[in-house]
């Protein structure tokens, strides 16, 4: 629009337009928890793409944000969207209202009180309340793009990624929670969240009073804190969880570098909840265009190095083990995700749960985006994710390819170009995108390698996959097998296949064996990784390739059919090996057979007598001679194990179930009774029966059935009638 407004010219068609826009607060919105209120939200929509969320306000019909956004629009028909919803954690939240604030019917470069009237399209004649916003148009002059810089992002976006902060949770226990389940316990877990960050704890089965002790970290993306939403939630197998209770931690009050310990009270529900809550300063992120980066400065990159490199100050935080930067420079020859034939791409570029992207350049296949991303490395074994997207206004973003580089893999500053791959991984997808990256750490990076390492929270549920299954049975498969290889080996050189093997293996044996110290063992782990890195550094890469390929040979359905029952009998074969072993060891201790069992008293008695008496290397030598000697002595003698044979006696659940439990006479006789009392009549009947000698038994007989007739009279009968 051009025109004058307070006497200032305005230019026309100007090529961009800020709006400013301040919510400050909401009037008698609508009802939807059932304590008579509700926890609204607000969010702005433009050409169907959102660009701003409000903080949630718990529990209040009449909210006050008092929040500042500034958008850049480009054109003035595209209304605002404004739409309010009751956040509810864990469930889909409930929309109260929606209303448009039409952009073209704003005056320019005046501050506007602006009331909107919320309505649902649905239920027109219902009162969903106001919101009062405060709007300020400005048109910008000339191509804005140009006066900001096509490679530096705009403070929007700044605020929308980079975090001012990070609070570290620490979940230690809960006490007296409300009992859900029929045996008087609950299977509790716990559920967080802070804006579009969420974290899930673990279950805790059978407990009033479970400990956790789980530490997670979050990002702060506003000055002020926020607030963390928590639910309690009793885990249920095979139907929907139940609900013990929520509360919130309000974390504007809390003092930075400080841990608080909070005992949080329940509501909608009992007990409490203990936490150790931590808010620090920002990590140092950054973002910006490929001309400003850190490292290409000789005094920032020395200052840099000096800090990490320096064994003087490198232990002053164990925390700061080094940092990573990542060129995102461009993409060529991506998928087509549109029906124009092009794509909007943009690059999301993750580490941990550190998370960064780019901005989209519309409409091009081979897109530049020439910016550096800064991260703190918090585990120098993590892995950086580059993923890139095409964005879409009106659903979410289309997958077009990923690379996961491992930051010890880095070639410091070289670009290179990366092949986009699959989702999993799995195989490779149109198109490369080429990155340049650096690591620097420090000593600490060993250190940190013996803490746990962090988890994932932002995840996609994991799923049922018959190719998952089956690369997974492979994998195990394969490990079963090069043990079983390892075994076959050394019971080779006791069948003595080859005389010079075996002659080598028993001298060293008894050498180890004679002169056994306990140093020996971290030195026979040294030497299979000093032969390996001499095979390495020569050239001679033993190291096999782990990327799972598909089985050509199996494409038909059928025959995938036939490869998932394998795989099925295969499983349940061998859980039923191992359940079998584990359940024979306990009862060979439960006495469920005692002649087994005195066996058992007896051998580790004479065990116990014989390592009293006699030394430990000793006894090892006499097995591992007569070990080797056996097939010199009976080279016709059948080698068996004779712990495993022992535990083949030893009967397992299933077998004590259908072998060992006689059936109850008594319990057969009340049965007999009760039915007797049941069916008391005359009644005539012929019976066959089939003998085990093959005739059949057949005759006709009249009795009257009473407590013990259909036993006394014919056995046939009882099946009969009884």
């Amino acid at each position: 629009r051009a025109g004058v407004s307070n006497g200032t010219a305005l230019v026309t068609n100007p090529g961009m337009y800020q709006l400013d826009i301040i919510l400050k607060k909401g009037h008698n919105l609508a009802i939807r928890d059932r304590g008579g209120t509700s926890d609204p939200y607000v969010k702005f929509k433009i050409g169907g793409k959102e660009v701003f969320r409000s903080r949630t306000i718990n529990k209040n019909l009449n909210p006050v944000w008092d929040e500042k956004v500034s958008l850049l629009v480009d054109s003035l028909r595209e209304p605002l969207y404004v739409k309010v919803f009751d956040y509810d954690f864990g469930l889909q939240d409930d929309f109260m209202g929606s209303a448009y604030l039409y952009l073209e019917s704003l005056e320019h470069q005046r501050n506007l009180d602006v009331t909107l009237d919320l309505e649902d399209p649905q239920y027109p004649d219902h009162d969903l309340g106001t919101l009062d916003l405060a709007v300020t148009l400005s048109p910008k002059e000339g191509d804005f793009r140009e006066a900001v810089s096509p490679m530096r992002l705009s403070d929007v976006h700044r605020k929308a990624q980079l975090w001012r902060g990070i609070v570290s949770i620490s979940l230690i226990e809960a006490r007296d929670l409300q009992p859900m389940d029929a045996n008087g316990f609950s299977d509790p877990y716990v559920k967080f969240r802070l804006g579009h960050q969420k974290y899930k704890s673990k279950t805790i089965p059978k407990t009033l009073n479970p400990q956790w002790r789980e530490q997670f970290d979050f990002h702060l993306y506003e000055e002020q804190g926020g607030f963390i939403d928590i639910t309690v939630w009793d885990k249920d197998a095979g139907k929907k969880d139940d609900f013990m209770g929520r509360c919130s931690v309000d974390l504007s009050p809390l003092s930075k570098e400080h841990t608080h310990k909070l005992d949080v009270p329940l509501e909608e529900g009992e007990g409490m909840l203990v936490l150790l809550v931590t808010l620090t300063g920002a990590a140092a992120v950054s973002i910006s265009d490929l001309s400003v980066n850190i490292l290409d400065d000789p005094h920032e990159r020395h200052q840099i190095l000096q800090r990490y490199v320096s064994l003087c100050v490198s232990f002053h935080n164990l925390k700061d083990v080094g940092m990573v930067q990542v060129k995102v420079i461009r993409a060529e020859r991506l998928m087509a995700a549109d029906v124009t034939g092009k794509s909007d791409p943009f690059c999301v570029v993750e580490l941990s749960n550190d998370r960064l992207q780019t901005h989209t350049v519309y409409k091009n296949l081979n897109p530049e985006w020439n910016k550096v991303f800064t991260f703190n490395v918090k585990d120098i074994h993590s892995v950086l994710e580059v993923t890139v997207y095409d964005e879409d206004r009106d659903r979410s973003a289309d997958f077009l390819g990923k690379v996961a580089i491992p930051l010890l893999n880095i070639q410091n500053g070289e670009r290179k170009a990366y092949a986009l791959k699959s989702k999993e991984l799995t195989g490779p997808t149109k198109g490369v995108i080429f990155l340049e990256i650096d690591v620097i750490f420090n000593v600490k990076a060993g250190l940190r390698t013996l803490i746990p390492i962090e988890q994932k929270y932002i995840e996609d549920e994991p799923r049922v996959s018959k190719q998952l299954l089956l690369q997974n049975f492979n994998r195990v498969r394969s490990c079963i097998l090069f043990l079983i290889n390892a075994g076959c080996y050394i019971n080779s050189c006791f069948e003595w296949h080859s005389p010079q093997r075996s002659i080598c293996a028993f001298l060293l044996f008894v050498l180890v064996v004679w002169n056994f110290e306990l140093y020996m063992i971290p030195l026979a782990l040294l030497l299979p990784l000093a032969w390996n890195y001499i095979l390495v550094a020569s050239g001679k890469d033993t190291r096999q390739d782990v990327v799972s390929v598909p089985d050509p040979e199996r494409k038909g359905f059928i025959n995938k059919l036939y490869a998932i029952q394998d795989v099925c009998i295969s499983v349940q074969n061998a859980l039923d090996e191992v359940a079998s072993y584990g359940e024979r060891i306990k009862n060979t201790f439960n006495w469920t057979v005692p002649f087994l069992s005195w066996l058992a008293i007896v051998a580790l008695c004479v065990a116990t007598v014989l390592i009293y008496y006699i030394p430990l290397r000793y006894i090892v030598l006499a097995w591992g001679v007569n070990k080797f000697t056996k097939k010199l002595r009976d080279p016709y003698n059948i080698d068996n194990n004779e712990l495993l044979d022992f535990l083949s006696r030893v009967p397992s659940d299933i077998q004590v179930v259908g072998l060992y439990e006689p059936l109850n006479e008594g319990w057969l006789v009340g049965i007999a009774q009760g039915r007797a009392r049941a069916h008391t009549h005359t009644h005539r009947q012929t019976c066959v029966r089939k003998h085990t000698h093959g005739r059949k038994h057949a005759h006709t007989h009249t009795d009257t059935h009473t407590a013990h007739g259909p036993w006394s009279s014919c056995y046939c009968c009882y099946h009969c009638c009884c």
